[in-house]
């Protein structure tokens, strides 16, 4: 079975979210068909999230890395649920249950993976939970977008705020020329979390206005010398690498209305001058677009996914040193 690297989840271990007043009382969050509604579920003080790594397949199923911190690599995991919490302010957060299976299919751990923060010592009411939008919720994680007011580069030069584009558009791309729009997608969440976009200032990475993104959204840098030591030119850099907490910054709070640009496969386009990835369609993804794409999509997917031709995918690592903004600039800049 083909395998494909998926970004990396950060999540909390059952036993560290459990009931502290409710019908079971004591107990670690669990599987669906465990839960009772409005039990009041506290996060242990000392905990903290797990970075686990996982790979799919390309039948859509997952399994646990050999990088990953959580888990035993190489296990089999299970997206079992959505959970929707709500804080004692009456604000709401979707958490997904996450189940590590072995060979023969029974549970070995569970995890949870809040996509908003959890405060220690807070109570939760599991108002809702379901198995019907736990797919979407975590392809909607990786599919990378644009934010309301975003320009893209048109085919004629024109920047155009990315809501105002239309399929069947002709916009600009650096690996492929011109190639026309087909389909926009608008999704508007909470932006905290997994979900709160990434601010590049202007200028930071040559882009001539702020730019943001969500947080797994890759910017294409060319490197004319590769100051990085990267070993290669091209380079594909997610956001969230890049945060610095001066020129590169979360956005959290709010809401935020976010946008995926979707072509016949995965091209490079310009946002605010800078060179940046259109929508990914793999498996991961796919469940984060519309069912009327479906055929579609099962005639691009073989050539949608194929982000290896853009470049090499920089992982953390590489990024985790004070004057990485400033080596890329430089080496883009020459």
């Amino acid at each position: 079975m083909s395998l494909a690297p998926v970004q990396s989840v950060l999540v909390h271990e059952a036993g560290a979210f459990r009931v502290a007043l409710g019908a079971n009382m004591g107990d670690p969050v669990s599987i669906l068909d465990e839960l009772t509604l409005d039990d009041i579920y506290e996060l242990a003080p000392d905990s903290e999230r797990q970075r686990m790594a996982l790979l799919m397949g390309r039948d859509g199923t997952l399994s646990i890395a050999s990088s990953s911190d959580a888990g035993q690599p190489g296990a089999r995991l299970h997206l079992d649920c959505t959970l929707l919490l709500m804080s004692p302010d009456g604000e709401t957060t979707d958490a997904l249950v996450l189940v590590e299976v072995d060979d023969e299919g029974h549970i070995e751990e569970i995890y949870l993976l809040p996509l908003g923060p959890l405060a220690p010592r807070t109570g939760y009411t599991l108002v809702g939970a379901d198995r019907d939008s736990v797919t979407a919720k975590f392809a909607q994680i990786a599919c990378v977008s644009f934010t309301r007011g975003t320009h893209i580069t048109m085919a004629t030069g024109r920047q155009v705020p990315i809501e105002q584009i239309q399929p069947g558009d002709r916009v600009l791309t650096r690996d492929d020329g011109v190639r026309e729009v087909r389909w926009i997608g608008q999704t508007t969440v909470r932006a905290v979390g997994d979900f709160a976009p990434i601010l590049v200032k202007k200028g930071t990475l040559n882009n001539a206005n702020d730019l943001l993104v969500s947080p797994d959204h890759r910017l294409f840098i060319y490197q004319r010398t590769d100051q990085l030591g990267a070993g290669r030119a091209d380079l594909l850099v997610a956001a969230r690498h890049l945060v610095n907490d001066d020129t590169i910054v979360v956005r959290n709070g709010g809401f935020v209305d976010y946008f995926q640009i979707l072509f016949d496969r995965h091209h490079i386009i310009y946002a605010e001058g800078i060179a940046a990835e259109s929508t990914l369609v793999n498996p991961r993804t796919r469940p984060a677009l519309p069912d009327s794409l479906a055929e579609v999509l099962q005639a691009m997917l073989p050539r949608n996914d194929d982000r290896e031709r853009h470049g090499l995918d920089v992982g953390k690592a590489l990024l985790d040193r004070p004057d990485a903004i400033e080596l890329l600039l430089r080496a883009s800049s020459r």
